[in-house]
């Protein structure tokens, strides 16, 4: 029988987030998100899990083409008008503090980087491989579908360098990466970022900071009304 002074545990308040390494709004909206923990009480009792999504699944890797050549060829813009939505999605990524060198991203499949995300959440290291594939995609100018590229990024996340260059040589994780686009077609994710509380109240793009406040606190009320 249990001590009258003793409270059950209380499981974590679950966050899954799908998003992809090519998506721009996918790292503002992960800024945000960060902002919005860092602002929450009950932080250290939230579990956020990243999960894998790809805008564009068939995207072959080419260093020698530019962003704005890419994003006109597949979705048939102007190049003038790929150059102002660059613009702009630079403008927004400034005022969470990232900056965006989008005339030097290298068009490259992120199936890859995927995988090593996933190798990275079974170490507990998921959310720092993710932060550096941002910020070698969006900032460096790197190529993230490279192997070299990839295994640097897992070693300075945290990784052992072994273990990344044993997923690399094989195909280790694939199907955890298609398991979760599987999951994110199954709940009718369309686009990224998609954040989902608790498997009961979920939100698409980047919202904002006080949008993630009041979506954790009203999980966290939720969670707390059925225990």
């Amino acid at each position: 029988m249990m001590p009258a002074d003793t409270q059950p545990m209380s499981p974590p308040l679950t966050v899954e987030i799908w998003s992809d390494v090519l998506c721009p709004f996918c790292y503002i909206g992960k800024r945000q998100f960060e902002a919005a923990l860092a602002q929450y009480a009950g932080r250290d009792k939230v579990k956020v899990t990243w999960r894998s999504f790809q805008l564009d699944p068939d995207l072959p890797t080419d260093p020698s083409k530019t962003l704005i050549r890419s994003l006109s060829e597949r979705k048939g813009w102007s190049e003038a008008h790929a150059r102002q939505a660059t613009d702009y999605v630079t403008a927004m990524a400034r005022e969470v503090g990232l900056l965006y060198r989008l005339d030097r991203c290298v068009v490259a499949n992120s199936f890859d980087a995927h995988r090593l995300i996933q190798l990275g959440q079974a170490y507990g290291k998921a959310s720092a491989v993710k932060e550096r594939l941002f910020a070698a995609y969006f900032t460096e100018g790197r190529n993230i579908a490279d192997p070299a590229v990839l295994l640097h990024i897992g070693t300075t996340a945290g990784l052992e360098p072994e273990k990344v260059q044993q997923m690399l040589a094989s195909n280790a994780y694939a199907d955890a990466v298609q398991e979760d686009i599987a999951l994110a077609h199954r709940f009718g994710v369309k686009g990224v970022p998609f954040f989902l509380f608790n498997r009961c109240q979920a939100v698409s793009g980047a919202q904002g900071t006080a949008v993630f406040v009041r979506l954790l606190l009203q999980a966290a009320e939720q969670q707390n009304a059925r225990h």
